[in-house]
């Protein structure tokens, strides 16, 4: 089944995605915790994630079984301002700080060059 997600309004036309997964150590492993301690864990980091809403536009697509990753994570923002800020803020979320790991960052702008260089 395919789905066909929203692309983001009209004017988020700054972008940062990554490959992210849970980590898997032995002392920090996330799926050895019970599904109550995952769930706190996700709520503290939706509650973070939540201070962004009108801000950034998320889309979240799975990669389980296909590659080295478990999700892809792709951020839509106005500004490069509001990424850096919304990944910098929920890198320290204990989901992320200690249970997760993430692939290399890529961020830019769409839109025409002019436009672009306009902006900053």
């Amino acid at each position: 089944m395919r789905l066909y997600p929203e692309l983001p309004p009209e004017g988020k036309n700054a972008y940062c995605f990554y490959p992210m997964t849970k980590r898997r150590e032995a002392d920090n492993n996330w799926f050895t915790l019970d599904f109550e301690e995952r769930k706190e864990l996700m709520y503290e980091h939706g509650t973070s994630g939540r201070k962004f809403a009108g801000r950034i536009t998320q889309l979240i697509t799975a990669s389980t079984g296909l590659d080295d990753w478990e999700w892809g994570v792709t951020l839509f923002g106005v500004k490069i301002d509001d990424l850096k800020d919304t990944v910098y803020t929920m890198r320290y979320d204990t989901a992320s700080a200690v249970y997760a790991e993430f692939g290399p960052f890529y961020t830019g702008m769409t839109g025409p060059v002019e436009e672009i260089v306009a902006r900053t």
